[in-house]
């Protein structure tokens, strides 16, 4: 592993490491308010093509990216806040109905 992939994968460990808090906070509030499955949408492009450079990087040279392991930690744990996502606003929908939830 040379130092540009070391950054890549610090980078990535970096942004991975607001992911569990941001579930948490999900998991606590039980709304969605205040937050964007735009914006969750959008991160996760951009990890899928930070991702699929470096399978195309292995197709053509066989040099395997150890980085790939943080892209898909990444890509997990916005999937998984999207999944509250959709759950909390649900739970809005109910609460804004009058509904016991």
């Amino acid at each position: 592993m040379d130092i540009v992939q070391l950054c890549e994968i610090l980078m990535l460990i970096a942004f991975g490491l607001s992911w569990p808090f941001n579930i948490t906070k999900s998991i606590r509030s039980r709304t969605a308010k205040g937050k964007s499955a735009l914006f969750e949408i959008i991160v996760v492009c951009g990890y899928t093509i930070g991702m699929a450079g470096k399978l195309i990087t292995f197709s053509r040279t066989g040099e395997f990216a150890y980085s790939i392991w943080f892209y898909i930690a990444d890509i997990t744990m916005v999937c998984i806040d999207l999944g509250l996502y959709v759950r909390n606003t649900h739970l809005d929908k109910l609460r804004d109905a009058g509904k016991q939830v």
